[in-house]
């Protein structure tokens, strides 16, 4: 009567949660392969994070996204730590392994590449230089990943210059820093043009970087997927360019972490945006 073997446990970490698509994401995998297991979200204070981190897997939990305010403050936690999430100086995927240790990873980079080549196939990384906006923690996973994938300049404007400068003195000499006032300018001849900020997102102030700059031949992508559909995105297409929605970048992300905690390799396709849309 006791010879089952446990049902894996997954989730979701952080405070506030509820907002969070990624239960609706996993469940769906779950149910559309078959597979006996759950994937829950947890609000957790910071003061709590340690004590929780440790029980989970006696709970039957095999591993567990991260996100704000956590995703920093894990890596102190874990005790083994991906080279990308050491790079980034974040995490968002934890796995528990089986002798106990918890080995962290980030997947955002991984999921913003895998986003760009599923909806502009044609897009060469290498073909000319990137230009970001932000220099947050999204940022810094979209930087390494684009130097990953051979961008041969990314140059980056915040709002605040030293996190920027930040970026250039962490990630070399390909970062180059272009102040505020002059972000609009960094577009010029950019082959790769990506919105890290949450600049345009629904609450937050308009994204009003004057685009005249941007070249038609140019991929533009914004993380923000609240609207779906920027202005950003809105203004970008009218000039003629390929974009890409943030969303994308959300179901990609996960994919890894699924295939580690429940054992298959999950597929992003249209049917997954539709049912995380609501749709």
């Amino acid at each position: 009567m006791n010879d089952h073997p446990r049902i894996p446990l997954a989730g979701v970490i952080g405070s506030p949660i509820a907002h969070s698509r990624s239960p609706i994401l996993h469940g769906h995998w779950l149910r559309a392969y078959g597979i006996r297991g759950h994937y829950i979200p947890m609000d957790i204070a910071a003061d709590d994070l340690p004590e929780v981190l440790r029980a989970l897997p006696k709970a039957g939990f095999v591993g567990c996204n991260v996100t704000i305010p956590h995703k920093e403050t894990v890596l102190a936690l874990a005790d083994v730590i991906s080279d990308r999430a050491a790079l980034i100086g974040a995490a968002n995927t934890l796995v528990f392994r089986q002798d106990g240790k918890i080995h962290a990873d980030n997947t955002d980079g991984y999921g913003f590449i895998a986003n760009l080549r599923q909806h502009a196939p044609d897009w060469n990384p290498a073909a000319g230089p990137a230009a970001v906006i932000g220099a947050g923690g999204a940022a810094r996973a979209v930087v390494a990943s684009l130097l990953e994938v051979g961008a041969p300049e990314i140059r980056v404007s915040n709002r605040t210059r030293a996190r920027a400068d930040t970026l250039r003195s962490e990630f070399g000499a390909r970062v180059v820093v272009y102040d505020w006032v002059q972000a609009g300018n960094m577009l010029e001849d950019a082959t790769t043009v990506v919105n890290t900020s949450s600049l345009g997102m629904e609450g937050k102030p308009e994204f009003r970087v004057p685009l005249d700059a941007l070249s038609p031949a140019a991929v533009v992508s914004d993380l923000v997927y609240t609207p779906l559909r920027t202005h950003f995105l809105e203004e970008a297409a009218a000039i003629g360019c390929t974009t890409v929605d943030g969303l994308g970048m959300l179901l990609h992300q996960a994919v890894p972490g699924f295939e580690r905690w429940f054992g298959h390799r999950p597929e992003v396709t249209e049917n997954l945006r539709n049912v995380v849309l609501g749709l």
